[in-house]
C-alpha cells in the first residue's frame, strides 16, 4: 500500500529525530494538522519529514500554493473525513479473507466519499491543474449500488439482500414469537418476579422463578439473581422451541456470511481502486490543511536552491510563536552565498534560541513540502542534512556534565558537516573556563566555515564577537533589548552584535552597588571598550529609529489628510452629478408635460374646425370660432412653454399663438367663421395668408424637431395649404425617420414621398393634405 504522506525516501534523513525534536518540528506539524478534517488527514501531514529532492519539494509547495490561492477567493473544495480502510485493505489482500459487516459498512461511506472528493477535483481541472492531479481511478459505482442495497447505514443487513436470508429471517421471526409467547404463560402461571419477565440467558430464553416454587417448574436453570432469590430457568417444555429458534439463527447467520462472502469478493475485485481512492482522500485532506496553513499564516512561496546557496528571509516568523502570541515579531536574515557562519549575540531571554529554531523550521518545513510563514522573496536553501546543538545535553546515565554532552555533540557535527549542511549552535564555547570555551568555539566556527556549512550560533562572549567582526565569511547580528526597560523587543539587527546586559540586570534587580562597582571594575578593559562602543551604537540606533518612527507618523497623517481630500472631492463631483441629473431629469419631465400640452392644443383646434365645417347656424359657428382660437391659443403657450425648457423651434412657417411673430416674424393668423347666404352651413375663412409651405429641421433634435413638425402641419391646415414641404438633411436619417413616423399616423396627410433629386432628394419630405 502507498505510503499516504507522499514524502519520498531518498537516501539518509536530512535530519535525525534528535535534531527533530529539539527543533520541535512535531509541533511545528502538528500546527498544520490540526487543519484537516479527518485524523487520517491530520495524520499524514504529521508523517511528513524533509526531504533534498528539489523536483518533489517544489511540485509540493507549487500545489500548495495553487489551492491556497482558491481558497483566498472562497474558491477550491472542502475535503471530507474518510474511514480508515487500512484494515479492510489487509483483509482484501489475503485470499478468503471475509470483511465483516462494520469493514463493509465503513468501505460503503468511503466510496461515497471518494465519488465526491473525485467530482470536486476533476472540476479544478482548469483553474488548479496540479491539485486535479490528485484524481486516480475509482472503484465502479456497481459497487457502491451493491452494498447500498445490501447494507443499511446502521451496518445491519436488509432482509431483502437475498431470498435465503428473508426465509431464514423469518422463521427466526415466528419460532421466537412462539417461545416467548409460552414463555410468558407460563410465567404468569407461576406468578410475578421482582426479577422481570421473559429474559435471555446463555443465549436461551428464560423466565425469573422464585427459588421457593422451582419445585412447581421442571427445567434448566442458566443463572440466577445476584441474592440467589430468584432463578433463570428454560421449562422443559420451551427447551425444543429453544433449539429450534437456535437452528434458525444458525440458518439466518449462514445466509448472512454467504452475503458477506459475495460482497467480499466483489470488493476484492476492486482493491488497487478501493487504495488508490482512500488515499485521494486522505492526500486531499493533508494538501488542503497545508493549504489553508498557507493562506493563515500569510506563507509566499520562496525560491529553492540546493546547498550550498544564499540564504534570504523576508518578514519570517517562528511557525510556533506566530499563532501563540498576539504581536509576533517578523524578523529579516540575509546571508549571501559568501557568508557561511551568523553570530547572534545578546542578553539572555532575548530570542537568541528561538531565531535559531525559526530558521531551522522554516528551511525543514519547506523540505516537506509545507509553505512556511515567510514574506515575498525569500530564497531557502536546500539543505542535505541538519544538525543542532540546543539545550542541556546533560546524561547521568552516560556520566557526562553539560559541557561534555555539548563536546560530544559538537564532535560529531564536526565529522560530518559540509557545505550542504546547516548547523546550529546554543551557547556555543558555554559551560566552561570563559578563555578556554572562547577558543574552543572560535575553532569550531572556523572549521565549519572553512567546510562551508552555514552555520548560526549564539553566544555571549565577546571574544567571538570580534572573531566574526574580523574574520571573511562571518556575520555579527543581534537581537535588540530596551536599555531603558531592560526588557527584549525580539527584533532582529543584522550586522551589529549584542551587549550582554549582565551588571545591569543585576542592578535593576537590586544588587548592592558595591557590589555591581566592583563587578564593573573587574569587567577587562577591552570588554568594557566593546560594551561601551556597542552602547553608543544602540543610542545612535535608537534615536535614527525615533527619528524614523516620527517620520514615519508624520507621512501618515499627510496620507490620511490625503485621502481625506481625495473622499471629499468624491463626494463633491458625486453631489454635482446628482444635481445635474436631477436637472436632466427635470427637463425631460418639462418637455413630456409641454408635448402633452401642444398634442392636446392640437387636438382642440381638429375639433374646433370639425365643428365649423358643419356648422348651420350663427350660434354654432360662434362656439366653433371660440374653440378655435382657444386651441390656438393653448398650443402657442405650449410652444412658449418648450421654448422656456430650452429648446429652439427652427421653422420658417408660422407659430399660432405668437403674438411676436414667432421663427418667421409673421402675424398671428386670425380666424372669422359666418354662415354662408347660400346654404345654412358656416362658412370658414382664415387671414392674413401669411403661413409658410416650407420647414427646416436641420440642427434639431428628434424632440425638436417632432415639436416644429406638428405645429407645421397644424398651420399648414389651417391656412388650407395644399402641401408643406419639409427639409430634414441626409445626415444619419433619425430626422427623416421621425418626420415619417409622425406623417405616418397623421389622418390630415393625404401623402408623403421624398422630394425630386433636383429639389433636395432624400434630405426633404414632401407632404400633400386632403382638400
Amino acid at each position: 500500500m502507498t505510503d499516504v504522506t507522499g514524502t519520498p525516501s531518498v537516501g539518509s534523513p536530512v535530519a535525525g529525530p534528535d535534531t527533530l525534536t529539539e527543533l520541535e518540528f512535531g509541533k511545528a506539524l502538528e500546527r498544520v494538522a490540526a487543519r484537516a478534517v479527518s485524523p487520517l488527514g491530520a495524520d499524514a501531514v504529521r508523517r511528513r519529514r524533509p526531504t533534498t529532492s528539489r523536483d518533489w519539494i517544489e511540485r509540493e509547495l507549487a500545489t500548495v500554493a495553487e489551492l491556497a490561492s482558491l481558497l483566498v477567493d472562497g474558491e477550491g473544495f472542502a475535503p471530507e473525513p474518510v474511514p480508515d480502510l487500512r484494515g479492510t485493505l489487509q483483509i482484501l489482500a489475503a485470499e478468503g479473507g471475509v470483511l465483516g459487516l462494520k469493514a463493509l459498512t465503513a468501505l460503503m461511506s468511503a466510496l461515497e466519499v471518494m465519488r465526491r472528493v473525485h467530482g470536486a477535483l476533476r472540476r479544478l481541472a482548469t483553474e488548479a491543474p496540479r491539485v486535479a492531479a490528485l484524481v486516480v481511478e475509482i472503484p465502479s459505482p456497481d459497487l457502491h449500488r451493491v452494498l447500498s442495497t445490501t447494507l443499511e447505514l446502521d451496518g445491519t443487513i436488509k432482509d431483502g439482500a437475498s431470498p435465503e436470508l428473508r426465509r431464514a429471517r423469518k422463521r427466526v421471526r415466528d419460532v421466537r414469537s412462539r417461545l416467548v409467547e409460552m414463555l410468558q404463560r407460563m410465567a404468569r402461571e407461576l406468578g410475578a418476579s421482582d426479577e422481570g419477565g421473559v429474559t435471555i440467558r446463555g443465549g436461551r430464553y428464560v423466565i425469573p422463578v422464585r427459588r421457593d416454587v422451582r419445585a412447581r417448574l421442571q427445567g434448566i436453570v442458566h443463572d440466577e439473581s445476584s441474592s440467589g432469590a430468584t432463578l433463570f430457568l428454560e421449562p422443559v417444555a420451551a427447551v425444543e422451541l429453544g433449539n429450534e429458534l437456535r437452528s434458525a439463527e444458525v440458518e439466518e447467520a449462514r445466509a448472512v456470511h454467504a452475503l458477506l462472502r459475495r460482497l467480499t469478493e466483489q470488493a476484492r475485485g476492486e482493491a488497487h481502486r478501493i487504495a488508490a481512492g482512500w488515499e485521494m482522500c486522505v492526500e486531499a485532506d493533508a494538501l488542503h490543511a497545508r493549504s489553508r496553513y498557507m493562506v493563515d499564516v500569510k506563507g509566499s512561496l520562496p525560491k529553492l536552491d540546493p546547498a550550498p546557496a544564499a540564504l534570504v528571509i523576508r518578514q519570517g516568523y517562528h511557525p510556533l510563536l506566530l499563532e501563540e502570541s498576539s504581536k509576533p515579531v517578523a524578523f529579516d536574515l540575509e546571508m549571501a552565498a559568501d557568508r557561511r557562519t551568523l553570530l547572534v549575540s545578546g542578553p539572555n531571554a532575548g530570542g537568541k534560541t528561538v531565531l535559531l529554531k525559526a530558521v531551522a523550521l522554516i528551511n525543514t518545513l519547506a523540505q516537506s513540502g509545507i509553505v512556511p510563514p515567510v514574506g515575498p522573496d525569500s530564497s531557502l536553501p536546500i539543505f542535505r542534512r541538519v544538525f543542532a546543538d540546543i539545550g542541556d545535553h546533560q546524561s547521568i546515565a552516560e556520566s557526562l556534565s553539560t559541557f561534555s554532552a555539548h563536546v560530544f555533540t559538537v564532535n560529531r557535527i564536526l565529522q560530518e558537516a559540509d557545505d550542504g549542511s546547516l548547523v546550529l549552535l546554543d551557547e556555543v564555547g558555554a559551560g566552561t573556563d570563559p578563555f578556554e570555551g572562547a577558543a574552543l568555539a572560535g575553532a569550531v566556527l572556523l572549521a565549519l566555515t572553512a567546510r562551508g556549512a552555514l552555520t548560526i550560533a549564539t553566544t555571549h562572549l565577546s571574544q567571538l564577537k570580534d572573531l566574526a567582526a574580523a574574520r571573511e565569511g562571518f556575520l555579527n547580528a543581534s537581537l535588540q533589548f530596551d536599555g531603558e526597560t531592560l526588557a527584549p523587543t525580539y527584533r532582529f539587527l543584522l550586522g551589529q552584535p549584542g551587549r550582554s546586559y549582565g551588571i545591569a540586570i543585576a542592578k535593576r534587580l537590586g544588587f548592592p552597588a558595591d557590589v555591581l562597582g566592583t563587578a564593573e571594575e573587574l569587567v577587562p578593559e577591552g570588554a568594557r571598550s566593546l560594551e561601551a562602543a556597542l552602547a553608543e551604537l544602540e543610542n545612535a540606533e535608537a534615536e535614527v529609529r525615533r527619528r524614523e518612527e516620527a517620520l514615519s507618523t508624520a507621512e501618515a497623517q499627510i496620507a490620511s489628510t490625503q485621502a481625506a481630500i481625495r473622499r471629499e472631492s468624491v463626494d463633491l463631483a458625486g453631489r454635482e452629478e446628482q444635481i445635474r441629473a436631477r436637472e436632466r431629469q427635470q427637463e425631460r419631465e418639462g418637455r413630456q408635460q409641454a408635448r402633452r400640452f401642444l398634442l392636446e392644443a392640437r387636438r382642440r383646434v381638429e375639433e374646433a374646425l370639425g365643428i365649423a365645417r358643419a356648422a348651420v347656424d350663427e350660434a354654432t359657428a360662434k362656439e366653433a370660432r371660440r374653440l378655435v382660437e382657444e386651441g390656438v391659443r393653448e398650443e402657442g403657450e405650449a410652444l412658449k412653454k418648450l421654448e422656456g425648457k430650452g429648446w429652439r423651434l427652427k421653422s420658417t412657417g408660422r407659430v399660432p399663438g405668437d403674438d411676436e411673430g414667432g421663427a418667421s416674424g409673421g402675424k398671428v393668423l386670425s380666424t372669422r367663421i359666418k354662415p354662408s347666404q347660400r346654404s345654412k352651413a358656416a362658412e370658414v375663412t382664415f387671414e392674413p395668408e401669411t403661413v409658410s409651405s416650407e420647414i427646416d429641421l436641420r440642427g434639431m433634435t428628434a424632440e425638436e424637431a417632432e415639436a416644429a413638425v406638428l405645429t407645421a402641419v397644424d398651420e399648414a391646415v389651417v391656412a388650407d395649404l395644399p402641401r408643406l414641404r419639409i427639409i430634414h438633411g441626409k445626415g444619419t436619417g433619425v430626422l427623416r425617420a421621425t418626420v415619417a413616423q409622425l406623417l405616418r399616423g397623421d389622418r390630415r396627410v393625404a401623402d408623403f414621398r421624398l422630394a425630386p433629386a433636383q429639389q433636395g432628394g432624400s434630405g426633404v419630405t414632401i407632404v400633400e393634405f386632403h382638400t
